[in-house]
């Protein structure tokens, strides 16, 4: 984490947040991501948090990511 943001571990359950941006060195990862319409700009927002597991919802979709994978997206308010 670059200091000026938190990642998705850390939002509020029920809140909206911007992806401000994600930190992977996967390329796979980063066009999986994307296809699923997570990308700098994008409002996120964290519906639960389980444990090993983060569910988010991104436009009309609800997504289960892994917690390693959460600690990469930071989010701005």
């Amino acid at each position: 984490m670059n200091g000026d943001g938190m990642n998705l571990t850390d939002a509020i359950e029920g809140k909206e947040y911007i992806i401000k941006e994600i930190v992977t060195d996967d390329e796979e990862m980063d066009a999986f991501l994307f296809s699923l319409g997570c990308y700098s700009g994008e409002a996120i927002t964290v519906v639960s948090h389980r444990k090993g597991t983060c569910v988010v919802s991104i436009k009309d979709g609800r997504y289960s990511i892994d917690s390693q994978l959460a600690e990469a997206i930071t989010v701005e308010e």
